[in-house]
């Protein structure tokens, strides 16, 4: 089963109804006639005369969500809706979740920033949350199929912008709350706000992770949900010990009275979090603690989430760290098991929040021992107009500017000695470089790869 009524002209078939959204991009009322040529029998709009079947309404956007929350949220509401917000960590939590309730052999999906999953099946996804017709087909495909907990990352775009409409979820979660889609949301205020939505939209238990060691964190603390909070200090779950390495961390939490100790095959002080938020999650729906905890060696970071590349005695780390914050977090992680220098090499993406630029840069140069700035999807913008605004008021010889991402990558592997780390940060799991050209095939694993390939050693 699928949604009826299609926003997309190229995916009308004969006898579809359309229905025309107006959008920033496009206005879906320039495709109808296209939709009509593939074979569209009905038309919804907001204003027009068609050759078939018509009707006007004053808002196309509202007719859709109130069509599906009628028709099809019927058929989908018995999945258990599982959904997570924050700027850093959606989807590593996600996946965390998602692995978990995988090996516990529950039939699950998970629906982000790498792509829509359940079962054997992998899709690409092109936003973290799609609008609202994807997301109900998605839900739909997914029990159709037998999903019974369905994991989804929540944008704020989304919450902003009620690609959830109607939907409400049996556990909801929050990572952390940093300066992010300024550009879209103007103040920190906004974006938090649109943020907080999802706790507004919970059902049954009401069950809410929150990480309490963010500043912002009773922003989402509603007296409504069964609130969990996990941290250092005064919480639910108190986080005791923690000790990290290159190749994993191990950590004592206490929940209930009870102390636990868990190892993660993942770096990063932020990934204890993620992962306590994974395991509160799983542990609400029914499982043992001490079950979850048995899973912890077979469970993997998504990709280019502080991907692992060695090269001889070099660690090199591939990450999607692009938000002040996440910059901090990654190389933050990285100083707490250093032996040789750090070398990190970054950018900022186009057409996105400016202001963010500057404060990515002097991040990067307070926690590396030496930077190369390049491009990260510059997208309708100048290059080296990014470059210049990411390096203001930087001084020193310790940092260099590198338009073209894969020189620069050579670059950094070409300065690594021994016991040193290169990080590479901004693309992560992306295989692709946006220029003003268009989308073009990138990717810094397989850059490194390349590089070591050809020096012979691995």
């Amino acid at each position: 089963m699928e949604v009826a009524l299609k926003t997309d002209s190229r995916a009308v078939k004969p006898g579809d109804t359309f229905i025309a959204i107006p959008n920033v991009a496009r206005d879906g009322h320039d495709y109808i006639e296209q939709a009509i040529a593939n074979g569209a029998t009905k038309i919804i709009a907001e204003h027009g005369s068609y050759k078939v079947e018509t009707i006007i309404v004053e808002s196309t956007r509202e007719y859709l969500k109130t069509y599906l929350y009628e028709n099809y949220y019927p058929l989908i509401k018995d999945i258990k809706l599982i959904g997570l917000t924050g700027t850093n960590g959606k989807t590593t939590t996600c996946l965390m979740t998602y692995q978990i309730l995988k090996m516990l052999k529950k039939n699950v999906a998970y629906m982000g920033t790498i792509g829509f999953y359940y079962g054997d099946v992998k899709k690409p996804m092109v936003n973290t949350t799609p609008d609202v017709d994807v997301l109900y087909n998605m839900l739909l495909e997914a029990k159709e199929n037998g999903v019974e907990y369905f994991v989804m990352e929540v944008s704020s775009h989304a919450l902003d912008k009620d690609r959830i409409h109607g939907l409400e979820f049996d556990e909801v979660a929050f990572t952390n709350l940093t300066q992010d889609h300024l550009d879209y949301h103007k103040t920190l205020e906004n974006y938090a706000n649109a943020k907080r939505i999802l706790f507004t939209k919970t059902r049954n238990d009401k069950i809410a992770i929150i990480n309490g060691d963010d500043e912002h964190y009773q922003h989402f603390v509603l007296e409504s949900n069964n609130n969990i909070i996990i941290g250092q200090h005064d919480s639910d779950v108190k986080i005791l010990e923690m000790s990290f390495s290159h190749l994993g961390t191990i950590f004592k939490f206490e929940y209930l009275n009870h102390e636990y100790q868990a190892r993660l095959n993942m770096v990063g002080r932020y990934n204890i979090y993620n992962y306590l938020i994974a395991l509160l999650l799983v542990n609400k729906l029914g499982v043992k603690i001490e079950d979850i905890l048995a899973l912890n060696d077979k469970l993997k970071a998504p990709a280019g989430r502080m991907e692992l590349l060695k090269y001889g005695t070099n660690s090199i780390f591939v990450d999607y760290a692009h938000t002040p914050d996440a910059v901090i977090n990654v190389l933050k992680s990285a100083e707490e098991f250093k032996n040789g220098r750090i070398i990190t090499i970054i950018g900022c993406g186009g057409d996105r929040d400016a202001t963010k630029r500057p404060i990515m840069g002097k991040a990067a140069l307070e926690h590396s021992d030496y930077v190369i700035f390049t491009s990260d999807n510059p997208r309708s913008e100048d290059p080296q107009m990014i470059l210049d605004d990411i390096t203001n008021g930087l001084s020193g010889s310790n940092f260099e500017i590198e338009v073209d991402r894969q020189k620069a990558i050579i670059k950094g592997m070409q300065q690594l000695k021994h016991n040193d780390i290169l990080m590479i940060l901004g693309k992560g799991h992306e295989d692709y470089q946006i220029t003003k050209t268009g989308k073009h095939h990138f990717s810094d694993q397989e850059e490194v790869m390349k590089y070591i390939t050809k020096q012979g050693t691995l």
